[in-house]
């Protein structure tokens, strides 16, 4: 670690044998800060599959204005004054063209932040187009260890097609580098893990192994820099360490109970994937990771894709064993759309565990929450007809950079998805003049009347 006077380096990491860490951004780095703002604002995207049930406005409230939570957004209810629920945001490149037989899912997935439509290929000649968090990740990675951490909850070593003529590589990532470079979304914490904080100077992957093998906390490695640093931070710097140590080895402990568990339920595996069983520990998991990634700066931009389009997965912690695209074909039957009502309210409790860790990571005069904006939904929103209309879209932003939360926007009819992700970027100080189908930008306030032309008017220009 480099120490000047009484600033500490922000890119200060903590050394032992075949393992480093970074440290937390703390607030004797903020000199290093001296050209820009105290503390960064980061960017998070979070995709669930298999649209939204929204029937009987089950996901938006029927009024405009004051956000009145729903049945599934009950769960947010300690963050309502951040929300900003956003009604009449389409994607109108999923839309399949003349040619193209089905592939509804993969189009949607696709366009969701890159707003273009994906080539109907099961080849290796895909084609997309830049997507917003990499717009973002271009900007920020000039600053940061890693530009941008792609995480997801199911596997992306899929392969082949995967409906129709498309790829499967179009259902593994929501995330694009460029027109022609999807990014896969990593599902396996130790991975993850390692990634954050894995062995300095070596890529030998024998050096972690061995530390593993010991039993031994890669923090145990470094006990003597810890102690050391400790010696020369203030009080509220120590504090900080502390909690940022405790919960890097809460993490490493959570990820070698699961391989050992894994060990036992799934011998055929090659090594140890640590991927927990229920599915509520793994995004638990993954998010802690996300917000540790934050916390250190490592990065400043995250994807977390839940489950990838036409997503067969069953949640046992909800009590039945179906699978979740097979009762989004509801076809109107009470009881399948009822189940689908609880999948989303599930991932909408998950998601509050995620925004409460970020409330309880310090980070400078606020939280990680305080500086951060997340956006999250659906690439469709009626799964049961594949709608990519009036998508359901939630910004958790209240707060950031003048953001005001607690509403409920409704924009008018045909406003592309992509004209918002423009508005979110500028927000994070990354320009771009355009993306994808993008036709301007929004204003995060309460429009008028749809229906008027004023309400047309509103929208900005690019």
């Amino acid at each position: 670690m480099v120490i000047t006077g009484k600033s500490i380096d922000r890119r200060a990491f903590l050394y032992g044998t075949g393992a480093a860490f970074a440290l937390p951004l703390l607030d004797a780095m903020t000199p290093a800060f001296a050209t820009g703002p105290a503390r960064p604002t980061r960017l998070a995207f979070v995709e669930v599959p298999n649209g939204i049930m929204n029937l009987q406005n089950e996901w938006s409230p029927k009024a405009v204005g004051d956000l009145n939570l729903t049945p599934i957004l009950q769960p947010l209810a300690d963050f309502k004054d951040r929300l900003l629920v956003l009604s009449g945001l389409d994607s109108q490149a999923a839309a399949g063209l003349g040619f193209e037989p089905g592939g509804d899912h993969p189009r949607a997935c696709t366009a969701w932040l890159t707003g273009t439509h994906a080539r109907m290929t099961a080849g290796a000649d895909l084609r997309a187009g830049i997507s917003a968090d990499q717009l973002a990740a271009k900007e920020f990675g000039k600053e940061t260890q890693l530009a941008s951490l792609e995480v997801g909850l199911e596997s992306a070593e899929i392969v082949g097609s995967c409906e129709s003529a498309y790829s499967c590589a179009y259902y593994n990532t929501f995330s694009w580098r460029d027109e022609a470079t999807p990014l896969p979304m990593e599902n396996r914490p130790r991975a993850l893990f390692e990634r954050l904080f894995g062995a300095a100077g070596s890529t030998d992957p024998a050096v972690r192994a061995a530390l593993r093998q010991e039993d031994r906390s890669i923090l145990d490695a470094v006990n003597a820099d810890v102690k050391r640093l400790r010696g020369v931070l203030g009080g509220k710097d120590r504090n900080k360490i502390d909690q940022y140590l405790d919960a890097v080895r809460d993490v490493e402990r959570r990820i070698q109970r699961a391989e050992s568990q894994g060990d036992r339920e799934m011998p055929a595996l090659q090594g140890p994937g640590g991927i927990p069983s229920a599915f509520s520990e793994h995004y638990k998991l993954m998010t802690d990771l996300m917000v540790l990634a934050w916390q250190t700066d490592m990065t400043r931009v995250c994807t977390l894709q839940v489950g990838h389009e036409t997503s067969t997965r069953s949640y046992p912690e909800l009590g039945f064993s179906d699978s979740h695209h097979s009762q989004t074909h509801h076809q109107g039957e009470a009881e399948k759309i009822a189940k689908v009502i609880q999948i989303n309210t599930f991932h909408i409790k998950m998601l509050s565990y995620y925004l409460d860790k970020l409330r309880d990571t310090p980070d400078g005069d606020g939280s990680l929450l305080d500086h951060s904006m997340l956006l999250y939904g659906a690439a469709l929103s009626d799964a049961n007809l594949h709608l990519y209309t009036d998508l359901p879209v939630l910004l958790v932003a209240g707060g950031v950079n003048g953001i005001k939360g607690g509403q409920h926007i409704r924009y008018p009819t045909r406003t592309p998805l992509a004209n918002l992700l423009l508005t979110m970027l500028d927000k994070a100080g990354v320009h771009a003049d355009r993306l994808g189908d993008s036709t301007g930008r929004v204003e995060l306030v309460v429009q008028p009347d749809p229906k008027s032309a004023n309400a047309v008017q509103s929208q900005r220009k690019a």
